[in-house]
């Protein structure tokens, strides 16, 4: 009974629906006098939110896509509604632990070739806003069963097509894989490719020295 109610009680933490009552998905009002951030990403960004937005308290207005960002075909879906009319300054964005989670049939949910031509459309999309763009690399996968089941390793290969398609359209690199890797075992939840609090405001931490740096240049 103790393990089912902790399971219960994680699926709650991990839950998009709790992080919208904690606000993250709710829009903020912009300071006129600050630049304008948009982060794009999936479950794992809407625990960063936050703590970025305190970290660059007076020095950016950070939004977010009132959504799970899911895989790069829901990207596709909803990205010109989640891009509006605004004029932003930087978007800080990732697509991948959706895309290589593992289908009933045993293939992913996004096959890698599928992955590359997506993103590619995608920053074409982000590129027409005029905004300074930065990639995030897709954060690391643990050992052991997970639901929705995803295979350990399986991020790199797509990091490495990400990377491939980042560097040939000139869009710089945030490298959270790189970044939390050290510190994972330590950072995210038991069988669970999501982050604790702490973990979250260490990923918080790059986000925001990487955004602060390009707007800076």
């Amino acid at each position: 009974m103790h393990r089912i109610c902790c399971i219960a009680l994680l699926s709650l933490v991990c839950s998009p629906s709790v992080f919208g009552q904690q606000g993250v998905l709710k829009p903020i009002e912009d300071r006129a006098d600050l630049p304008r951030v948009l982060l794009i990403g999936d479950s794992i960004s809407m625990g960063y939110t936050v703590p970025t937005r305190k970290l660059l308290a007076d020095k950016a207005n950070v939004h977010r896509i009132p959504a799970n960002g899911g895989p790069t075909t829901r990207g596709l879906a909803n990205i010109d509604k989640w891009l509006g009319d605004g004029d932003w300054d930087l978007i800080h964005f990732n697509w991948g632990i959706h895309d290589l989670k593992h289908q009933a049939d045993g293939t992913r949910q996004v096959e890698p070739a599928a992955y590359e031509k997506n993103l590619r459309a995608l920053v074409a999309k982000l590129k027409a806003t005029g905004a300074k763009l930065v990639w995030a690399s897709t954060t690391p996968i643990p050992k052991g069963k997970l639901n929705p089941d995803r295979t350990f390793g399986d991020e790199t290969h797509y990091n490495e097509i990400a990377a491939r398609v980042m560097t040939e359209l000139d869009v710089p690199i945030n490298d959270l894989h790189g970044y939390v890797m050290p510190r994972f075992d330590e950072l995210h939840r038991p069988q669970d490719l999501h982050y604790t609090s702490a973990g979250s405001d260490f990923l918080a931490e790059r986000v925001a020295d990487v955004i602060e740096q390009h707007l800076s240049e």
